[in-house]
């Protein structure tokens, strides 16, 4: 479609037309240097309520979801308490969120080991699919699933064809030198190394070909996953990839020891690395972009210590999921349809 007008009554988008039609008259709105955009979608935020609403709510976080353009999310089965594991704990949720919504917000279930016998009551009850970690959530009663628990899962996701979304990194500490010096950050990104995620990368793919099963894997920080994501998609099988603005943005050359709001996992990567997740945000290797918003209060982030190994590992990023991608975007030559693409169509595909 090329230009177009939009036709609004009483606040409402009726329709979107190529030529006005006859039969309508109205004023027209000059919006200047301002631009019409879709509503984003972001499909991987912590809300964490109820239980942590300290931490954020559904008011405050679809407060910051609308100053940010994002018009729809999909909620984390954690961080909040009780986590999003069975039908009562997705209830409990939903109870919560009444009356707290300023944007539209869809939920994920999580899977976790020994709650198999939930996941079809989870579906019935209309979760728009599942979240599993390989490695440690950093919530005690979120914990990481292995192969053995994803599969007395995944063949009944699949047949709902639902999507699946792992965390992944398996973790191996073997020959891992320990983080002497707790504020630096490059001791704590060596101690989360890129073949964490390809070897967890690499297992989802054999299990989503085993089972057939829609499954998406979540943040990809190390550019050495998109070859092993390219061979599965020129498999044909249903496997997609999001990335995070904080590791398309944010540059470990750029990062000072002690400053643990730059605490994530998987860790931000160095320029090289970043540089090659444009690529393949640009190639369609990596479908879209997600924010991971997950917040925490400043103690826990360890602000005043600068303490990496008991700082809190989340970005707070709802509200700046567009501009903090569309500044680098546009340094790249990417133009805002390609960034709607990524922050509307396709993870709306997704959920």
């Amino acid at each position: 479609m090329g230009p177009a007008i939009v036709l609004v009554n009483n606040g409402l988008i009726e329709d979107i037309v190529e030529k006005m039609p006859a039969n309508i008259h109205t004023d027209c709105i000059d919006i200047g240097d301002k631009v019409l955009l879709p509503g984003f979608v972001d499909t991987h935020v912590h809300i964490n309520e109820p239980g942590r609403t300290e931490w954020e709510g559904f008011n405050t976080a679809t407060r910051s979801a609308i100053a940010g353009g994002i018009t729809t999310l999909v909620d984390m089965p954690l961080n909040s308490s009780p986590v999003t594991t069975s039908v009562a704990s997705f209830q409990f949720k939903l109870e919560a969120a009444k009356e707290h919504l300023h944007a539209h917000c869809g939920f994920w279930a999580g899977v976790v080991p020994g709650n198999h016998q939930e996941i079809a009551g989870l579906i019935q009850a209309g979760v728009f699919g599942f979240k599993a970690f390989l490695s440690p959530s950093g919530i005690v009663d979120f914990p990481n699933v292995n192969e053995s628990d994803l599969s007395r899962v995944m063949p009944l996701i699949a047949r709902h064809r639902l999507p699946l979304l792992v965390h992944c990194e398996l973790e191996d500490t073997a020959g891992l030198p320990l983080q002497k010096d707790p504020f630096s950050y490059y001791e704590y990104l060596a101690s989360r190394p890129p073949a964490w995620e390809h070897n967890a990368v690499a297992l989802m793919t054999r299990l989503c070909e085993t089972y057939n099963c829609r499954v998406h894997i979540v943040h990809i920080s190390s550019a050495g996953s998109l070859k092993i994501i390219e061979n599965a998609k020129a498999k044909g099988l249903p496997l997609t990839a999001e990335t995070a603005q904080h590791y398309l943005y944010f540059e470990a050359e750029n990062i000072s020891n002690g400053r643990t709001e730059f605490k994530c996992a998987p860790p931000i990567r160095d320029r090289a690395n970043n540089d090659l997740l444009w690529k393949g945000l640009e190639n369609g290797t990596i479908d879209f972009v997600a924010t991971d918003h997950s917040p925490a209060p400043p103690e826990l982030k360890q602000i005043q210590t600068g303490d990496f190994t008991r700082a809190w590992g989340g970005i707070a990023s709802l509200q700046f999921a567009f501009p903090a991608l569309w500044t680098e975007a546009k340094k790249r030559n990417f133009s805002l349809v390609d960034v709607c693409a990524g922050l509307s169509e396709k993870p709306a595909l997704l959920a």
